[in-house]
């Protein structure tokens, strides 16, 4: 069985699910999902990538969303969801918040479940993607495992 760590920062929706469970064709995969809550030190880069994405309502209501603690509830409930999702498609699929420092978590994951690689599927993150320190390319250098960057489809 081929193992994969997601790292996710919202709900998998269909799409991300088909798209997750068929990059290794016929083989069983076994999915760790690791749920990556909105932190407040993060606003200004992602009020930076809505507007760099022309998305310019989104970048005036960043401060609405929740964050910190109070981004655990819907960050559970976004794990939830996708774990289930996974499961319907004959997927083995296990997860857990991060509330620490997501690479220390990751490497510990990685090395726990002697995952086979890592992916991380998130929206894009141009600022922090263009100066390599988004999850994916600082994963890179600690994972030991190869790490596949793709982009989370809309609802």
């Amino acid at each position: 069985m081929f193992t994969t760590v997601l790292m996710i920062e919202k709900p998998l929706v269909p799409t991300d699910i088909g798209l997750v469970t068929t990059l290794h064709g016929e083989e069983e995969v076994s999915f760790v999902v690791l749920m990556q809550p909105r932190g407040r030190q993060d606003r200004l880069l992602r009020a930076l990538d809505d507007v760099a994405l022309g998305e310019l309502e989104q970048a005036v209501h960043e401060a609405e969303e929740p964050e910190g603690t109070e981004a655990l509830p819907p960050a559970r409930l976004a794990l939830e969801h996708s774990l289930r999702a996974l499961r319907e498609t004959g997927a083995e699929a296990v997860g857990q918040i991060i509330e620490r420092h997501p690479l220390d978590v990751l490497t510990s994951v990685v090395a726990q479940t002697r995952a086979d690689e890592v992916i991380v599927l998130t929206a894009p993150h141009l600022v922090e993607e263009f100066f390599h320190r988004d999850w994916a390319s600082r994963a890179r250098h600690r994972a030991g495992v190869p790490v596949l960057r793709l982009f989370a489809h809309g609802d």
